[in-house]
């Protein structure tokens, strides 16, 4: 008899590389939003077809056999190909439907590009948008996304294989409520808390300057909550200018410094960025950030005025 052809399955590979770098099946199904059991059919499926076993189960996790260590380079450079493979055919499909996966920071999302988003999404009705918003960098070359919009400090941490359009620079200011800065003027002032929204303090310049806290820390993990928090006069915080600056409920603090908060950049990779859809969504939103740049670096002199 001749011995059947044995192929390995992409598929498999892409299994056994989520393992490897997750270190548990259970990492590896969270990657892949699958359930614990696929992932264990898939690897003794490769592991059948490869006549060797390529993870040894340890307490702490999986761990790569000889076997294992052997062709995980091999398998990563079939990772690479089909990637490559996939954008270059991509990048050859110039209608104007399909989806597009765009990821950007919230506030951005939220304060900022969403009628922009809106208007896109009514001029492309065959255009299925998919919008992330989250802080987390997205892998491009995985196509996790297809444009990231991303405030970038130092563009050479930019990855080398990455097409970006630099866009305006970003400030941050120092913002409370205005009645807040009513009643602080008042011959009662209140109490002032600083409203951080990470595991950080408060700077020490906060209990020295022309409007002082003098309460006690008021903490949120949420990004949203802290600008509720700031509306409703607990105390004043860092927002980025075009979430302050757009909020008529508040004001810069009188005495404050604007912050460089970083540049924009639009992030596209390889073919995929010729597509059509990805070129008119990045020509757009090019467009409007530019007329966004006065609001985005805080040159807003409606705010400084009502300040003083």
């Amino acid at each position: 008899m001749v011995p059947e052809c044995t192929m390995i399955d992409w598929d498999d590979v892409r299994y056994f590389l989520a393992v490897a770098r997750g270190g548990s099946v259970r990492s590896a199904a969270n990657c892949l939003k699958v359930n614990h059991s696929t992932v264990l059919r898939r690897i003794a499926q490769l592991e059948e077809r490869l006549g060797a076993q390529v993870f040894e189960k340890l307490p702490a996790g999986y761990r790569l056999t000889l076997a294992g260590r052997e062709i995980i380079e091999f398998a990563a450079q079939m990772e690479a190909s089909s990637h490559q493979l996939e954008t270059c055919v991509l990048g050859r499909d110039q209608t104007v439907r399909g989806l597009l996966r765009v990821t950007l920071p919230p506030f951005l999302a939220t304060h900022l590009l969403m009628p922009d988003l809106a208007e896109f999404s009514g001029r492309h009705p065959d255009i299925e948008m998919n919008v992330v918003p989250t802080g987390a960098v997205a892998n491009l070359t995985n196509r996790d996304a297809d444009v990231a919009i991303r405030i970038v400090l130092n563009r050479d941490t930019l990855p080398l294989n990455l097409h970006g359009m630099i866009g305006p620079v970003v400030s941050s200011g120092i913002y409370m409520s205005r009645d807040l800065l009513v009643a602080w003027r008042s011959d009662r002032p209140p109490s002032i808390r600083w409203i951080v929204a990470n595991t950080e303090g408060q700077p020490g310049w906060a209990r020295e300057g022309e409007v002082r806290t003098t309460g006690a820390l008021f903490r949120t993990p949420d990004a949203e909550t802290q600008i509720v928090a700031v509306q409703q006069g607990i105390g004043m915080t860092k927002l980025p200018c075009f979430v302050g600056d757009g909020d008529p409920s508040l004001v810069r603090v009188p005495g404050t410094e604007l912050y460089g908060h970083g540049t924009l950049w639009l992030l596209t990779q390889g073919e995929t960025r010729k597509t059509k859809r990805v070129r008119l969504l990045t020509e757009f939103i090019s467009r409007r950030l530019a007329a966004h740049a006065p609001l985005l670096a805080g040159m807003s002199s409606s705010h400084d005025e009502c300040a003083t």
